[in-house]
């Protein structure tokens, strides 16, 4: 039997009656959009209240009859996080926005096919949470409070040298949005802003990465700790995790340099990415602004470069630590300890945190995963020191991870500069208010109120590395040269 369709203007008499029942007779008139809405759906501009998602109950029904979903909103930060989700998205608009050697020189790491950077994923991955249910979770805290000072977040932004071949004063904007939303911000030793600058730009939240310069017995990396201080830095890194340069493949096939060696090759990936180039001719080429000091105002990137080249040759060794310890008089943290022996070391000299890490899978490519060490790391320390995780911290849910794996906190870098990558100036503020949204959200779903409770979480953790205890009798060194 076939099907007859219904008379048009039969049809319309009937919404109009259904108009008439269900509407005010003020509204009958118009469109009765709210009819088909479940009542106490919140409606389009409603907002998050807290940190954990749950609508906002001080909307208005006028108000939550617009909509309801999590894609509302048309304030510019909301038509960036409609489009912009998530870690690979912005990954892959940076990649279509910028030079293959600028990309590559982020994305790469060391060794044929970058496979620590991998395996770093797949163990971050491999972490599971076990959630816990009925708890009241409407309300969520984010904060921490590392070396005495309070966070808004147990995440930060990691030290990342040159990042301005990404992306023009790519330092400056990070550390502007770290400031905004409260999170730690470490300036790289080879930043292109200075210690000075970033310093002012993010004044509550600035720490500072130092690589070893040994000429002149580290005179420079004596140096760059005491101008750390003067520019307000809350806390000191010292890298131990780059004894020497690495052979990073990517950057060798491309003819990586700074200045840029304009090639044939390097030409077509600069007009490729216009937008790029624009903003390279503003503000002009990547320059290490840490080091004008010593070579003075007008010097060009090419003298910075050479002279980074020149005295950046090797690691701090655990003598100049000592020294540096006894120069330094605020929260000191080793970044990259993955033994629990060197970590053990590390407390007996007086640092006051670790931060594990393998460099992002830049510097050893057999190297293990900066979480699967993470463990080992925390036995180790038992409360004596803050232990932090670096290592493919991408989300809230990684950075969950790592605080039911016992850190206190984490970095990441990768996250925060594709973000700027793909997003230029509004780049930092998105990706923090991404980080802010996804830990609460994680929190809530595991059944965590707090950064401490996420940290008592029950994880499965496949991958961790065993090691033996350590004793507790690591000597502290003596400074060089004393008696």
């Amino acid at each position: 039997m076939g099907l007859v369709p219904p008379r048009r203007g039969a049809c319309a008499a009937r919404r109009r009656a259904s108009n008439r029942a269900i509407c005010p007779p003020r509204e009958a008139a118009q469109s009765c959009r709210h009819r088909r809405r479940p009542a106490g759906a919140p409606g389009r501009d409603a907002r998050m209240s807290g940190h954990t998602g749950t609508a906002n109950s001080g909307g208005t029904a006028a108000r939550a009859a617009q909509g309801w979903g999590i894609g509302q909103g048309e304030t510019e930060a909301a038509r960036l996080r409609r489009r912009f989700p998530t870690y690979r998205a912005l990954q892959q608009r940076t990649r279509r926005r910028v030079p293959r050697f600028a990309y590559d020189f982020v994305a790469g790491g060391v060794g044929d096919g970058a496979p620590n950077v991998a395996h770093n994923r797949a163990a971050m991955d491999a972490v599971r949470i076990v959630p816990r249910y009925g708890m009241d979770v409407s309300r969520v805290e984010t904060g921490v409070r590392l070396f005495g000072r309070d966070y808004a977040m147990p995440v930060g932004v990691a030290p990342m040298g040159n990042t301005g071949l990404l992306w023009p004063r790519a330092d400056a904007i990070l550390a502007a949005a770290a400031q905004k939303a409260r999170i730690p911000y470490v300036s790289s030793t080879v930043a292109n802003v200075s210690i000075e600058d970033l310093g002012r730009i993010a004044p509550d939240v600035f720490w500072f990465q130092l690589y070893g310069l040994p000429a002149e017995d580290h005179r420079l990396s004596f140096d760059l700790v005491a101008r750390a201080e003067r520019a307000g830095a809350h806390a000191l890194l010292l890298t131990v995790d780059v004894p020497v340069r690495q052979k990073r493949v990517h950057d060798i096939a491309n003819g990586l340099s700074v200045p840029f060696r304009l090639r044939p090759r390097t030409l077509l990936d600069i007009a490729a990415s216009p937008r790029w180039a624009i903003e390279v001719l503003r503000h002009g080429q990547p320059r290490f602004e840490n080091f004008r000091k010593y070579l003075g105002e007008g010097a060009g990137t090419g003298e910075l470069a050479a002279f980074v080249y020149n005295n950046m040759t090797s690691g701090l060794t655990w003598e100049v630590m000592a020294r540096i310890r006894d120069a330094w008089p605020r929260a000191l943290i080793l970044k990259g300890p993955m033994h629990p022996e060197d970590a053990e070391r590390a407390i007996a000299l007086g640092f006051d945190g670790l931060l594990v890490t393998n460099h992002g899978g830049r510097q050893l490519d057999a190297a293990p995963a900066s979480i699967d060490v993470l463990p080992a790391i925390v036995a180790q320390a038992r409360g004596r020191a803050t232990v932090l995780l670096d290592g493919s911290v991408r989300s809230g849910l990684d950075v969950a991870r790592a605080l039911a794996l016992g850190a206190a906190a984490t970095l990441a870098g990768r996250a925060f500069l594709w973000s700027v990558g793909a997003l230029g100036e509004a780049g930092g503020d998105h990706a923090t208010a991404s980080f802010r949204e996804e830990i609460s959200t994680v929190f809530a779903q595991i059944g965590a109120r707090s950064a401490e409770e996420a940290g008592r979480a029950t994880v499965l953790h496949p991958n961790a590395v065993p090691f033996a205890p350590v004793p507790s009798a690591a000597p502290r060194l003596e400074p060089v040269g004393a008696g």
